[in-house]
């Protein structure tokens, strides 16, 4: 039921992503220049709400535009109904549904949905994860230097020694191809399936990485926090990659080579 649920509740904000696409809609900014919300982030969140309410009332809500529902519950949904608003609002279509089930303060399900690419992966604990109902592994390259990586930067520039510009400069210097896709729950979903071996970045939400988080982990994956340490969506820093690299890629983040 939870799982069924949580497709369901990705396919209605699919629906409501590829209803808003060719329409002019409402753009406005939330804290920073380029963190923007549109009409459609509002009506997918919606539409994924009403699914979640309709099968579990009970069940606590947290989501990136109406922020917290609070229940006397042992399950929470995490929410992002577009990450990568900004690729959406110009047309790029780098975007997603992000939806993520924790119980008991641990992920058990998530799903990362991007309609206009017709990819659909969903994470299930201790049931592996696929992409449009196919398995996914991890990549296998074994250094950091033959890797290609993906990271991404706050809208708030984080003003801290090794911050993202420095971290970003140090892999680029050495010719290490390190790519920006505006989205983190892509990124994450496309380390789960071995496209890039390696993700970080500095500034992220738990409705950003909760779902991703997931995905990589059922794919064979490691994430931790900026430190190496066990990984919690409601901290800022992710390091994901596909665990042979794992140690080194935190090297490199933490300037540590």
């Amino acid at each position: 039921m939870l799982k069924r649920t949580l497709i369901e509740a990705a396919n209605a904000a699919a629906s409501e992503m590829l209803r808003f696409k060719d329409l002019d809609f409402k753009v406005s900014n939330k804290e920073g220049i380029n963190n923007l919300v549109t009409e459609a982030d509002h009506a997918s969140e919606a539409a994924i709400i009403s699914v979640i309410q309709k099968n579990f009332p009970e069940h606590q809500i947290l989501s990136e535009e109406c922020g917290e529902l609070i229940q006397d519950s042992r399950y929470k949904w995490i929410i992002d109904p577009i990450d990568g608003t900004v690729n959406f609002a110009h047309g790029i279509p780098l975007c997603c549904i992000s939806i993520a089930v924790e119980h008991d303060n641990k992920m058990v399900l998530g799903a990362v949905y991007n309609p206009f690419m017709n990819e659909f992966f969903i994470a299930e604990r201790g049931k592996g994860a696929t992409l449009n109902d196919k398995p996914i592994r991890v990549s296998k390259k074994e250094k950091v230097i033959n890797s290609c990586l993906v990271t991404g930067f706050p809208y708030t520039y984080l003003d801290e020694p090794n911050g993202p510009l420095q971290v970003f400069e140090r892999f680029i210097r050495k010719g290490i191809p390190v790519r920006r896709l505006g989205s983190a729950a892509i990124d994450l979903a496309w380390v789960a399936c071995g496209r890039f071996d390696g993700f970080f970045e500095h500034k992220l939400q738990a409705w950003d990485s909760a779902a991703g988080f997931i995905l990589v982990e059922e794919a064979g994956g490691v994430v931790t926090d900026l430190k190496g340490q066990p990984y919690s969506p409601y901290q800022p820093g992710i390091i994901a990659s596909n665990g042979v690299l794992h140690d080194e890629l935190g090297r490199w983040v933490r300037n540590e080579i």
